[in-house]
């Protein structure tokens, strides 16, 4: 699978900088559990933790799709358009005084992703499974 690997080790590397940065902001306001009342790391909190919650089922239905022989052409489609959609979830949530459309955009285009693999694998999968 080694489409939804390349996008697995950038999502990995995101993953990895809303880490630090929630890490390094816990460390400076010296809260170590919760967000101390403290808008900023409540907001670094929450996009890391939408990150952790979306994006490996999501990662995990595409790599179906991929094993299930879906094009180079949509796999990149659908991986290129959850990056940009938890980029601009990441940016948007972060902010304090929120732009609302990244989020919305981040969170519409996450659920695009999500919900287009699993029709694709219940189109494609009952046929292997005897139904």
């Amino acid at each position: 699978m080694p489409i939804t690997s390349f996008y697995a080790a950038i999502l990995a590397l995101l993953f990895g900088a809303l880490s630090v940065r929630t890490l390094l902001l816990r460390r400076r306001l010296r809260v170590a559990v919760g967000d101390g009342g403290d808008a900023r790391l409540l907001r670094a909190v929450r996009v890391h933790a939408n990150f952790a919650e979306y994006v490996p089922l999501c990662l995990l239905l595409v790599a179906f799709c991929e094993a299930q022989g879906a094009s180079t052409v949509w796999l990149h489609a659908v991986l290129a358009s959850l990056l940009l959609a938890r980029l601009s979830h990441a940016y948007g949530v972060s902010q304090v005084d929120e732009p609302a459309g990244f989020r919305v955009f981040g969170v519409a285009l996450t659920l695009t992703v999500l919900f287009i693999s699993a029709f694709r694998l219940l189109s494609v999968v009952p046929r292997g499974i005897g139904f």
